[in-house]
């Protein structure tokens, strides 16, 4: 039975269960849903709705003498009307609108903030997945030699944030040399990414003359080393770790340590999150439906951040799957949002 089928009275009731549940968290009875008058029918009638639910799968029971709790399919149908049926806005937006504020272009230092507002407000994990800046338009790009072997790009974003990348190089450089490489960047790719500029001076290096030719290969071979530091770097940030601790029942604790685990290996989990990284305003995965064991006894609420004309990265929460829907969904929902206006402010 598709959800859209069922009757008023039974998304009633299971709207009911849910919130019930979710503020319980113990098995629901008809009675308790009967005590908050969501229906006139009596406790009878409110059971063989809630067994029709259980049929469908919408709820469980754990035990025969037990009442019934929602399944991950009935947290969907209560998540999809919350996600269709009322406004995303977060009536604490104000405790923490001070908090997400930019200083001197400093993306990450505003992207740690959203991670601890998005860990304290809904008490459970905060991460936030930071931008590629091999993946990232840039408005201008500086090369800087400080020390052998080392080089530092200074990337300027369109939105006129600031990031900066210490790069292993093999090859020894001169300032001279570093600031041509900058100025033949800037005239020809402002406005792209580091991984296009690349992809373009590898299609040039095999029609240039050889004196240029030799500019070249040591150029690309920079970028190569920066776009592949990049990727190996650790890009998520998570604050709250300790909050999902005490939230899981002791039969679940093998899935906490798995979950722990994967948190404190940064960079695999930020492989996990990226796949949902997508341009939905805002994603709601509950239990089984993220097809990955380190998360299935959970809920992953997320959205996109970005400034007006990409989007960088993501951000969510990570808790139980009896989280308050109702107030974590706008939260997320709100903080990319502010994030999203802070950035594009600054080109303003």
């Amino acid at each position: 039975m598709k959800t859209q089928e069922l009757r008023e009275k039974d998304r009633a009731v299971l709207s009911a269960a849910v919130e019930l549940y979710l503020k319980s968290g113990v098995p629901v009875s008809s009675g308790a849903i009967h005590g908050k008058r969501v229906l006139p029918d009596s406790p009878a009638t409110i059971r063989n709705i809630m067994v029709r639910l259980e049929e469908r799968g919408f709820l469980s029971q754990p035990h025969a003498s037990a009442g019934r709790v929602p399944t991950d399919r009935g947290l969907r149908f209560y998540v999809n009307s919350l996600l269709d049926g009322v406004p995303l806005t977060f009536d604490q937006i104000n405790l923490f609108a001070q908090d997400l504020s930019i200083k001197k272009g400093d993306l990450p230092g505003l992207l740690h903030q959203a991670s601890r507002v998005l860990a304290d407000q809904s008490d459970s994990l905060g991460f936030v997945i930071q931008p590629r800046i091999s993946r990232i338009h840039f408005h201008h790009i500086r090369f800087i030699q400080i020390a052998p072997g080392k080089v530092m790009i200074i990337l300027m974003t369109p939105f006129h944030l600031v990031l900066t990348e210490i790069v292993p190089s093999e090859t020894a450089f001169e300032q001279v040399e570093l600031d041509r490489a900058s100025q033949y960047i800037n005239a020809s790719f402002s406005g792209r990414t580091l991984s296009q500029a690349r992809d373009c001076i590898l299609e040039e290096l095999g029609k240039s003359t050889s004196k240029f030719e030799r500019a070249l290969s040591r150029l690309i071979n920079l970028l190569k080393a920066s776009i592949q530091q990049d990727e190996d770097d650790d890009p998520i940030i998570v604050q709250g770790t300790s909050k999902l601790i005490g939230k899981f029942e002791t039969g679940n604790l093998s899935r906490l340590q798995s979950l722990l685990q994967n948190i404190e290996e940064k960079t695999s989990l930020a492989k996990l999150l990226s796949e949902f990284i997508a341009l939905d305003r805002v994603k709601v995965l509950i239990g089984s439906e993220s097809n990955l064991p380190a998360i299935s006894d959970c809920a992953l609420v997320l959205s996109h951040y970005g400034d007006r004309t990409q989007v960088l990265g993501s951000l969510g929460i990570i808790g139980p799957r009896r989280i308050p829907y109702r107030k974590i969904i706008p939260l997320v929902d709100n903080v990319a949002q502010k994030i999203s206006q802070t950035i594009s402010q600054t080109s303003s």
